[in-house]
């Protein structure tokens, strides 16, 4: 007998494959319970009935751990000889930038924490039991394997149970399997194979009751149970480094690597070749590794990511992890889960078929605003008597109601029954009314071995009737006709079946409707009386409708060149209709959690490659699915809002939860919440996601230039056997004013026109693609080249060092105002209205920097701290001059690019 790997681990009995009476014979119970002392005993073995509290990194650890980056370490070793040196300015920036991505860093972990305490806040605090025959309510934490447990409506299952007896009992699993309506639960033993959600026999920790009443023997408690595996599965789920953060860090060791060995070869080359001293030559080093490496690039990363931050949550993305906002921008696919997330969740009847006609409903959700069409024409449904027969029926053999608060339509009582409900008020009918006129008398309520429900009505006159509500084959085995009850006619059984199969093909669930009159005597129903004799008035199809928003959602994530896959614990025919409205799937065919369950990781990253709806999948089928995309080399995000989701979620490159019905543990195993649970929102999400990249890409190639010029700069002064054109503390200012003042502006940057008709960036893209090292190397020799030029120049003229040195960092900060809007566009041509005044931060950067490179020249505290002296116009006019030439050159840079087909 094959086990179900689905949701079980390997040597778990197959408690819904057996009986109940076997089920409490392995467990070693009894129907009338446990004794207080058995249940003391196996207390003591088992443990309480709670997950554990699992290991926490201490906070301190978390914080030191923000620190193991090579950059990082470059740049605390520059900050400890600066200090060393004395050099107070250089190591107060160092630091000050180092220790404030450690606190955020610090701030953003503790997720999977916190996610482990969401899904132990899910368990039942108290727990109905059975102790020696008799009933008590004891802390569900002392429940033991081998205890019966009674249920009710509104409990929360206490742990796994083998139901024993149930009554008319309904169990919400929507959390646990994806179901969007409550699961009828019977005694009845299932096949071994049975994925999750077709465990009829079986009631899951942390689920709820919704109906009916039932018991059942625990099985497992604690760990063991379904929610305690998946708890388990989320703990063992490792977390992934985002692109982002996987190129940076990349981008670190290199160039740290190349400071170090640059700074190694000056230092030697200025002693052995140039003849000078060691500590002078250590000094020009350090000043060189300084200049090289690009201190302000973790803090313009970490703005530029909040900046995105915030522009997501005006659009209902709350973003909980900074990283995930690049990780966006690259997202390949999409998987998402399909009821709440893709539809509604909310049962909507769309089909009517009576013997009159097939009618199609319009409306989605529970909202009663719709109308109703014949071939494709609006009609009256009181002028239509079949219609108005069924839908009566529907609202009088119904014990839901819907009611109006805060402008939203909601639902008591059981969602298919709320949909007929909807049905009858949009037809106009009003059941508070008519349940006046003709109260009910009696009922069958509706249980899973019948199959059916039946109410029993009276008005005052006497005159009574009798309606049923239906699986469609038991219905009709009880109907001789057809039509109006009084005056049936013949009941055409083949062409009733072909209705019932047309809607189920289209992945709506059937439900058959008869009635028939009585007599003022009958006022009792029993089973004989539905047994025969009905009259059917009609078939209903009920769905749980797309969002409207979500269709066109995915044809925006298409269009963007990003597959959505459907995974859902519903029906595979039920799957492939709404894939089929989503437009996803491309009407291939389905994969069910069975079938992935044979095969290999080799079998089941072919499988993902081809197929994008899976049917009938468990929490370790999504999980799987994430890791089989991400082998295929794809970047995955997962939607969902179950604890079902939260592994896949948190194994995600990207997991997405939704904000109003999902659960807690969804919400804290993700990356991102949906303030609107509403799926076009991660269209928005990925087009915010882009945009950050985008100008984080921008911000790159404007810091990166600057800093291979200030140390071109240095190294070759040395090379040439000049003087330090910019001292160690010059450069630093220059990186400090111009990095975290002109290069955040480019973070406010607007999305390029294109953006979302692009293909996603390979998740193997280099951070410098060969683009990016050419104009970082081409404006890095301008302006070095300038900047050094300048120097000379002034050095020529008879300036003196502390003059010549003024006027080369004044010239390097003008230039580099000048090439922030070359920046802001990377290959369109800048010289237009939108290149120079698109970006109003961009202007006041500009403007903001200009001012503190007055000051710096001509502030006396500041001529003192840095060794500047006044310059005059003459000098100014110098390096407007450079600037304009500077800007001119990449512009006639950019359209050679243009013009040879390289992309950006």
């Amino acid at each position: 007998m094959k086990r179900s790997v689905a949701s079980h681990r390997r040597d778990a009995p197959l408690w819904h494959a057996m009986s109940g009476e076997e089920v409490v014979e392995r467990v070693g119970g009894h129907p009338r319970g446990l004794s207080d002392e058995e249940a003391a005993a196996r207390l003591e073995r088992h443990g309480p009935n709670r997950l554990p509290t699992p290991y926490r990194t201490p906070g301190w650890r978390r914080f030191l751990r923000q620190f193991h980056n090579m950059v990082i370490y470059v740049l605390l070793a520059a900050a400890v000889v600066t200090a060393a040196l004395a050099h107070w300015v250089d190591t107060g920036v160092i630091v000050a930038v180092v220790v404030i991505n450690a606190l955020i860093g610090h701030l953003q972990e503790g997720k999977a924490e916190r996610a482990l305490d969401a899904v132990r806040r899910m368990l039942s605090p108290m727990a109905t039991v059975l102790r020696g025959g008799t009933r008590e309510t004891i802390p569900a934490e002392g429940l033991v394997p081998g205890d019966v447990v009674a249920l009710q409506p509104g409990d929360k299952v206490p742990a796994d149970l083998r139901l024993l007896s149930v009554r008319e009992l309904a169990v919400d699993e929507s959390a646990l399997t994806g179901e969007s309506v409550p699961v009828r639960k019977t005694t009845d033993a299932v096949d071994a194979g049975a994925v999750l959600g077709d465990r009829q026999g079986m009631a899951f920790s942390g689920t709820l009751v919704t109906a009916g009443q039932g018991t059942g023997v625990v099985v497992a408690t604690g760990q063991a149970t379904e929610i305690g595996r998946i708890s388990e599965m989320l703990a063992g789920v490792e977390e992934l480094v985002t692109p982002l953060l996987a190129k940076v860090a990349s981008f670190g060791r290199l160039i740290s690597a190349v400071v170090v060995v640059a700074a190694v070869v000056l230092f030697v080359f200025g002693m052995a070749v140039r003849g000078e001293g060691p500590g002078a030559m250590f000094l020009v080093a350090v000043g060189m590794a300084v200049a090289a490496i690009p201190e302000g690039l973790p803090a313009i990363m970490t703005i530029t990511l909040a900046i995105g931050v915030q522009a997501m949550a005006r659009r209902n993305a709350i973003i909980r992890r900074l990283p995930a906002v690049d990780t966006l921008g690259s997202v390949t696919v999409i998987c998402s889960d399909k009821t709440g997330t893709l539809t509604r969740n909310e049962m909507t009847v769309t089909g009517v078929a009576t013997p009159g006609g097939d009618y199609e409903v319009e409306g989605a959700g529970y909202a009663p605003e719709g109308a109703f069409r014949v071939a494709g024409e609006t009609v009256a449904p009181d002028e239509r008597p079949d219609l108005g027969r069924l839908v009566e029926a529907a609202s009088m053999c119904n014990d839901a109601s819907l009611t109006r608060g805060d402008g939203e339509w909601r639902l008591q009582g059981d969602p298919t029954e709320g949909a007929l409900a909807s049905l009858a008020m949009k037809a106009g009918y009003d059941a508070r009314a008519e349940e006046k006129r003709r109260p009910r008398t009696d009922e069958i309520p509706f249980a899973s071995e019948h199959r059916f429900m039946a109410t029993l009505h009276h008005d005052h006159a006497g005159r009574g009737v009798i309606y049923v509500k239906g699986a469609p084959e038991q219905i009709m085995a009880m109907c001789g006709g057809q039509g109006a009850p009084a005056e049936p006619e013949a009941l055409d059984v083949e062409r009733w079946r072909e209705r019932a199969e047309r809607f189920a093909a289209e992945g709506r669930r059937v439900l058959a409707i008869a009635a028939r009159t009585t007599d003022a005597s009958h006022t009792s129903l029993r089973f004989d009386d539905v047994g025969a004799g009905l009259t059917l008035l009609g078939l209903v199809g009920i769905v749980d409708p797309p969002r409207a928003e979500a269709v066109r959602a995915v044809a925006e994530c298409q269009r963007a060149g990003i597959r959505v896959k459907m995974i859902t614990g519903d029906h595979p025919a039920t799957a492939t209709a709404v894939g089929a409205q989503l437009a996803i799937g491309g009407g291939g065919a389905v994969l069910t959690g069975r079938e992935l369950e044979g095969m290999d990781e080799a079998a089941l990253v072919e499988a993902a490659r081809h197929a994008d709806v899976f049917a009938r999948v468990s929490p370790e089928h999504k999980l799987r699915l994430v890791r089989a995309l991400q082998a295929d080399g794809h970047v995955a995000a997962m939607t969902g809002d179950g604890v079902n989701d939260a592994p896949a979620l948190k194994r995600a490159d990207v997991g997405v939860a939704m904000g109003r019905n999902g659960t807690e543990v969804a919400k804290e195993a993700s990356d991102m919440v949906l303030t609107d649970d509403n799926f076009a929102s991660i269209a928005h999400a990925v087009e915010e996601g882009r945009t950050v990249y985008d100008n984080l890409r921008k911000a790159i190639l404007f810091i990166l230039p600057t800093n291979g010029a200030e140390a071109s700069v240095v190294a070759f002064a040395v090379l040439l056997g000049m003087a330090m054109p910019i001292t160690p503390v010059q450069i630093l200012w220059v990186n400090l004013v111009t990095a975290v003042t002109l290069a955040l502006a480019l973070a406010f940057e607007r999305a390029e026109p294109d953006i979302m008709r692009r293909p996603p960036r390979r998740p193997d893209e280099p951070l410098l693609t060969g683009f990016f090292v050419w104009r970082i190397a081409f404006v890095s020799l301008l302006l070095f080249g300038a900047t050094l030029g300048l120097f000379a120049w002034q050095r020529a003229g008879g300036a003196e060092v502390a003059a010549a040195r003024t006027v080369a960092v004044d010239a390097l900060v003008v230039f580099e105002i000048v090439y922030l809007f070359n920046a802001r566009l990377l290959l369109p041509p800048s010289l237009s209205r939108a290149g120079l005044f698109g970006n109003r931060w961009a202007l006041v950067a500009a403007a903001a920097v200009l001012t503190m490179q007055l000051l710096y020249t001509y502030l006396p505290l500041t001529r003192g701290l840095f060794d500047t002296v006044a310059i005059g116009a003459a000098e100014w006019g110098l390096i407007a001059l450079l600037a304009a030439a500077i800007f001119g050159l990449v512009e006639i840079e950019k359209l050679v690019i243009r013009r040879s087909g390289m992309k950006g």
